[in-house]
């Protein structure tokens, strides 16, 4: 696949931004209390208070991250809070169930969007032209946070295979053998993207993976599935790891060295 880092840097930020205006829909939603999807996991709505703040807040970085000049702050911003997230939200709930392959989803997920939109910040500073220690550690950070999420993807894979192989398409043949097989691609990006063997070639594949689970997979799932918000979610989730993958892989090799 040919490499082109500045489209591989526009998809990354626009399907970044897509995937945050939806999460931002569906909080909005919630919060409403119109009838409509509601946000699924790894999306916890709470109170309506709650929901209205944070649909806010997506729908901030989802403006910023489209608007070129606003990208880069909007995308470190952004992964701030999906850290946190990661910290205040998900990490409690994953105590109480060690052994619930969801909650380990939710913590994934979260972590590697907040990863991939530190890479996409620290990128997108780097060609305003910001070249410094704290640029560079920003890249740096994104990308390990990033390549970890990818390694617990693949546990995940190995462990719950079964269970992730009943989630394949029924006129996809061969379920279990792509369970385990795209659990062995999360390895095999992760190793490649955290000790950069061809990181940029990698997390390309990695990214048209994720898309072609967003044509194939998610949306006529989700159109199916109508006001299922969880279906809609899992859709915009494989929208912003794309867009994650693809921020990784616009990464020169200048801000690329740990």
């Amino acid at each position: 696949m040919k490499h082109d880092a500045a489209a591989t840097l526009r998809m990354g930020r626009l399907f970044m931004a897509g995937s945050m205006a939806g999460f931002g829909f569906l909080y909005a939603v919630f919060a409403s209390g119109a009838a409509g999807p509601v946000a699924g996991p790894p999306w916890y709505p709470g109170t309506a208070w709650s929901a209205w703040s944070t649909a806010a807040i997506l729908f901030a970085a989802a403006i910023a991250l489209a608007v070129r000049k606003l990208a880069g702050w909007g995308a470190l911003d952004l992964g701030v809070f999906l850290l946190l997230r990661v910290l205040l939200v998900h990490l409690p709930r994953l105590a109480m169930a060690l052994h619930d392959p969801n909650e380990w989803t939710g913590v994934l997920e979260t972590m590697a969007m907040a990863g991939g939109a530190w890479v996409l910040a620290g990128e997108l500073r780097a060609r305003e032209g910001a070249r410094d220690a704290v640029v560079d550690s920003v890249t740096r950070a994104g990308r390990f946070v990033f390549a970890a999420a990818l390694v617990g993807f693949g546990v995940l894979h190995v462990v719950y295979g079964r269970y992730i192989a009943a989630l394949v398409p029924s006129w996809i043949p061969g379920h279990l053998f792509w369970a385990y097989g795209i659990g062995v691609a999360f390895f095999a990006s992760a190793i490649a993207i955290a000790n950069r063997i061809k990181p940029r070639l990698a997390a390309t594949w990695l990214g048209a993976m994720f898309l072609a689970w967003v044509l194939i997979l998610h949306l006529p799932r989700s159109i199916a599935a109508g006001r299922n918000g969880a279906e809609w979610t899992s859709l915009f989730v494989a929208l912003a790891m794309s867009g994650s993958a693809f921020a990784v892989a616009s990464v020169r090799r200048r801000t690329a060295r740990p």
